[in-house]
């Protein structure tokens, strides 16, 4: 009978274990370094995104992601709650605000719909965690490669849409447009507080579109 209670105690240590082991994110601040391998015809677009990052704010039902290169500076603000959001570029002095409603959001991300992630057994370790290694695969036949950690998770799913089934929270993945291949890697991670006035909306200052208008 003691060799059940004692069976039972370890059993629960590690299922305890376990639950503790993953830290779900519901605030904190995520920082990618993105490196561009490019084909023999765009090194000088390579060498004007070199150094570029993305830093990730999330806050609740809020993100916020900034993409800052040589070019300028692109930012996502978007509220899954209250189902609206904004994109604001700069680039070359150029300032523009898109507006965007839930629609607008899912067709920005339609993508991402059906995307399906086949975990391997290669593993890396990345900025401190253990990472698995998996192979995202579109709908539309395309592919690329993510490393994630079970270790974390974030609450809000919809702060990045390719990620929304990934069993677990992307410390590096790759994206592809045309001949240029995009690696993102984590590089700093912050989980303190993140103030509410990065997610708020500029009054002015920039010129006024909608989503629709962009694809015109």
């Amino acid at each position: 009978m003691k060799l059940y209670k004692i069976a039972y105690i370890i059993i629960l240590f590690f299922c305890n274990f376990s639950l503790q082991a993953q830290k779900t994110i519901s605030e904190g601040t995520l920082t990618y370094n993105i490196s561009i391998q490019t084909g023999s015809n765009e090194p000088r677009m390579a060498d004007m995104l070199d150094g570029a990052t993305t830093t990730i704010y999330i806050k609740g039902s809020q993100s916020r992601s900034e993409l800052v290169s040589g070019l300028g500076s692109e930012v996502t603000i978007y509220d899954s709650k209250k189902g609206t959001g904004v994109i604001l570029k700069d680039y070359s002095g150029q300032k523009l605000m898109i507006n965007l409603s839930n629609a607008d959001w899912d067709k920005k991300n339609s993508k991402y719909q059906g995307i399906t992630f086949e975990t391997t057994n290669e593993t890396q370790e990345i900025a401190g965690y253990n990472c698995k290694k998996a192979i995202a695969r579109l709908t539309d036949g395309s592919s690329f490669v993510v490393y994630y950690t079970p270790e974390l998770e974030i609450a809000n799913k919809d702060y990045d849409s390719q990620f929304k089934n990934l069993p677990g929270f992307a410390l590096q993945y790759e994206w592809q447009a045309g001949k240029m291949k995009f690696k993102y890697t984590l590089s700093k991670i912050n989980f303190d507080v993140v103030s509410a006035t990065k997610f708020d909306i500029p009054k002015s200052g920039y010129r006024v579109m909608s989503y629709a208008e962009t694809k015109k």
